[in-house]
């Protein structure tokens, strides 16, 4: 699993879209879905973990966790 999608399964667990994470965050729009083949800058994905009431740990554990299994 990418970055993004560990982001977009802790933001469907919130009832969120990614839309409205990047719109509340005042994030770029489509920021986050490039998170599926680049490494986010650090201030953003705290911002987004921070929001999403999880930590960066959390996420890059949840994306490497699925990796593993694939």
């Amino acid at each position: 699993m990418s970055l993004y999608t560990a982001v977009k399964t802790v933001a469907n667990r919130n009832d969120k879209s990614i839309y409205q994470i990047e719109k509340d965050l005042h994030l770029s729009n489509g920021l986050i879905s490039k998170w599926n083949k680049s490494i986010p800058r650090a201030d953003s994905l705290q911002e987004v973990a921070d929001y999403l009431g999880v930590t960066t740990q959390y996420l890059f554990s949840l994306a490497r966790k699925d990796k593993v299994n694939e």
